[in-house]
């Protein structure tokens, strides 16, 4: 499990100090503006990491059940699958981004201030580099289910690592600002690619996994199962973009700096979330490998481990980012108005932290298992079924001071119904064991 879970926490962490360095760099420039136009840019860059997800998350549990069941011609032919379709989905993205931004930038809450900061910011990131931004994230998900985890870790923390070091020499460096930190992170994701490309070659006599057209299918179920499998996570990045786009919506009517706050909070709180997401992706070909191969007491023994370490390492994460709020906001940016928004903004959604490490697990043991409804269901609580509605709620209510508190509430509802659904599934599982052991009810 320590194999599998400890370099995917790893590549999770990467990618979120490397979304933090793009806040943080362009916050150094000291523009609210340019800060606020990236936190607006954030919800359609998401889209990527829902479309990697999608056909990520949902190749890499049919992969590894069907090497749990010695199908290795199958996962070929599912790998195949994945990388072509979620390259063109990809490519399409970018371009309908491009084509149409006059229209969606206004309605993700752009104004006279941010429009030209946020076309230029998704031009690079989007319109160029949507392709190799989805490939990034699915390979390293496909990597990772033949037990590949460190070399998709690397691959991670390679662009990761690229894109901080990158973001200076363009935002300063060339003097280009917030369009630097787009060409930044879009070269990243171009050399991580690459990456994951020639390790698969390399290793093409090893791995199940194929850059080969010519082992593309769409027989066998293989569409059906990738999709229904990979769509909740899919659906709960929507619905965070969806989220996000409403919560930026309402705060801009308050003030830019309101929504540079938020932003920067968000990006604070994703570290903690990142290392219960690690765990819970880390966990999912091990989980699927096992309940495939009917080893219900070892899948038992990874759901109970990861459960434990997704819960410390979160309630330590929102103590500490409840204390430190003021200080890790000031960080960012010099600015009183959004350090103010910032600081209190992130003393409340910090507080999500424990809920969300349940809510992941289990959405991951879900999909681990094939499941499909129930992992669907949990995502669209977590985001936008039950946030946005308290969101207008609350603004209504209270105002800015009030909108976030809405994440907590949803977040801690999600995972009610999460456990609801989980323990009957717990309990069964108890069931097969004993009778696995020959121990009578």
């Amino acid at each position: 499990m320590l194999t599998l879970v400890v370099p995917t926490v790893i590549s999770q962490i990467i990618t979120v100090i490397y979304n933090m360095a793009d806040t943080f760099f362009i916050g150094q420039l000291g523009d609210p503006n340019q800060v606020a136009a990236a936190s607006l840019s954030l919800p359609l860059f998401l889209l990527t990491t829902g479309l990697a997800n999608l056909f990520g998350i949902g190749g890499a549990s049919l992969i590894s059940r069907s090497l749990g069941l010695g199908d290795n011609d199958k996962a070929r032919r599912v790998s195949a699958f994945c990388i072509w379709t979620s390259a063109a989905a990809a490519f399409i993205y970018g371009l309908l981004i491009f084509l149409l931004r006059g229209k969606i930038l206004p309605m993700i809450g752009t104004d006279d201030f941010t429009y030209d900061f946020c076309s230029d910011y998704l031009f690079w990131t989007l319109t160029i580099g949507a392709v190799p931004t989805v490939l990034n994230a699915a390979l390293a998900h496909l990597v990772r289910a033949e037990g590949y985890s460190g070399q998709a870790s690397f691959g991670v923390t390679l662009g990761g690592g690229l894109n901080i070091v990158l973001d200076p020499v363009f935002i300063f460096g060339f003097d280009l600002k917030i369009t630097g930190a787009a060409i930044a992170t879009m070269l990243s994701n171009l050399i991580a690619t690459a990456y994951f490309i020639i390790m698969i070659i390399s290793k093409r006599r090893s791995l199940c996994l194929t850059l080969n057209p010519k082992f593309y299918s769409v027989a066998d179920g293989i569409p059906k199962e990738v999709l229904l499998v990979g769509l909740p996570s899919s659906i709960m990045n929507l619905m965070g973009i969806f989220s996000n786009i409403t919560l930026n919506k309402l705060l801009v009517n308050y003030s830019n700096a309101a929504v540079a706050g938020i932003g920067i909070a968000k990006k604070i709180d994703m570290l903690s979330f990142a290392i219960a997401n690690g765990l819970s992706q880390g966990v999912i070909p091990l989980i699927g490998y096992n309940f495939s191969s009917k080893n219900i007491a070892r899948m038992k023994g990874a759901i109970r481990t990861t459960l434990i370490l997704s819960l410390s390492v979160t309630t330590v994460g929102a103590i500490l980012l409840f204390t430190c709020a003021g200080p890790l906001v000031r960080a960012f940016i010099d600015d009183a108005e959004t350090v103010r928004y910032g600081s209190m903004f992130q003393r409340i959604i910090c507080v999500t932290g424990p809920f969300t490490a349940i809510t992941t697990v289990i959405i991951s043991i879900f999909q681990s298992v094939g499941k499909k409804g129930q992992p669907l269901l949990l995502s669209m609580l977590r985001k936008g079924g039950l946030d946005v509605p308290f969101m207008f709620l609350l603004d209504y209510l209270g105002g800015a001071n009030a909108i976030a508190w809405a994440t907590p509430i949803a977040d801690c509802g999600a995972m009610l119904a999460g456990l609801l659904l989980f323990v009957p599934m717990w309990k069964k599982m108890g069931s097969e064991e004993n009778r696995a052991a020959g121990i009578d009810e």
